[in-house]
Formats: structure tokens, sequence, C-alpha cells
């Protein structure tokens, strides 16, 4: 198979050497633009399997970079920043991005998060097609339909999704559902499924405040019901 291709955005010139000269060692096709606008323009020439971005960058910032990129693609986001506040991850979340790293980091760590990134979670077992009530879900097409109506989802909330609906009417803990969707490292991680579980209810939920589909298990999990 080709390599995967990776733009890396960020305006400090040492971090996007560092990267690129890491990332390409591991087999990754990778460009890199110093700020939004360019990284915006490369992306659409380059059409890349993932998009790594800092959060501070001058005149477009990460989160603006985040939402133009949702505004027509689902393409995992990883973004990159000094600040570590919940506030700010929450935002970054809720902007598209699909993970968060603060700096510094280790390069084993960022691999690890690429790998995440790119990796498709559902369950090979359930390939083809899940009802779940008025949703169907194509899990070999990553397609998601609430009636007639195509319902577009980041790769996350596909992948978490999925995960519900092969678990329809099951518990499941928090622990258990970032292990699967993001990875071990990610259990004390409860404000992604926050944010992701949030973004999900706003797309497939006929009234997001009061959801019948993805149910809040206090202080456990939540729970799909179709």
């Amino acid at each position: 198979m080709p390599p995967k291709k990776i733009l890396v955005i960020d305006d400090e010139f040492q971090i996007t050497r560092v990267l690129k000269r890491s990332l390409q060692a591991n087999r990754y096709d990778v460009r890199t633009a110093a700020d939004g606008e360019s990284g915006l323009e490369t992306f659409h020439d380059l059409k890349p399997d993932l998009v790594i971005t800092d959060l501070s960058m001058p005149e477009m910032s990460g989160i603006d970079v985040c939402r133009e990129l949702r505004r027509h693609s689902d393409v995992p986001i990883i973004v990159l920043s000094v600040k570590g506040q919940e506030s700010t991850k929450v935002e970054a979340l809720d902007a598209g991005a699909d993970d968060y790293i603060t700096k510094p980091f280790g390069m084993n760590e960022l691999l690890a998060r690429v790998r995440a990134a790119l990796r498709r979670t559902p369950d090979e077992n359930h390939a083809g097609t899940i009802e779940a009530g008025d949703l169907r879900i194509d899990v070999s097409a990553r397609r998601v339909f609430a009636g007639k109506s195509e319902v577009h989802l980041t790769p996350k909330e596909f992948d978490l999704l999925t995960l519900f609906a092969q678990n329809q009417d099951r518990v499941m803990t928090h622990r258990t559902l970032l292990s699967k969707i993001w990875g071990a490292e990610y259990i004390g991680q409860v404000e992604y499924l926050r944010v992701f579980v949030g973004n999900l209810r706003k797309k497939i939920e006929p009234d997001p405040s009061k959801p019948k589909h993805i149910l809040t298990e206090p202080w456990v999990g939540y729970r799909f019901v179709a």
C-alpha cells in the first residue's frame, strides 16, 4: 500500500522539521505548511490522510483550521498546543479535532497518536449494515443515514457510533469506550467522550437535549438504545 499522507501545519520551523523527519522515518509521506491559510491550500492539493496542526498560530489559529476543514472533510485531525487546560482541549475537540497533544511531547507518543488517528476501529465481524431504529450504519462504506438523510460524521464520531450500535442496550463504561476508540492510554480523558457524545447527539437525535439513542449512565458511561 502507498504510504499514508500527513500534513503538518505549524509556524515553528524547528517543530515542522523534527516532525517531518520523524514521520518520514516511519514511512509516512509528509508535507508541511507554516500557517493556517497555506495549510488549507496544501490540504486541497495533497488530500492527506491526517492533519497535524498547531493551536496558536498568527492570523489563523488551529481552531479555525479545524472548523474550516470540517466544513468539507472528515480527515482525522490532531491538534498540538502548549496549553493543557481542559477548556482549551474541549474547544479544540468541539471544533472538530480528533485528538489533542500538549507540548512538549515525546516522539513515541506522537507516533502512537498518529497510528490511533489513522486506525479504523469498528469490529470487522460486524462489517456490512447495522440497523438501529431510524439509523442505518454502513460499516464498510463508513456512511450513516437517519431515515433517508445522510449524516456526516468525523472518523472518531463514526467509530464511536458504530461501537455503540454494535453493543445495543449494553452499558459501556467510559474506560471501555475510550480504550476501544482512542486507545488504552486515553482511559482518563473523559472530556473526549463528553464532546464526542454531545456532537453525535446533535447529529442523530431529534432533540439532543432529550436523547433517545445515546443515554447517559451517571458516573459509569453510556448505553445505546435503538
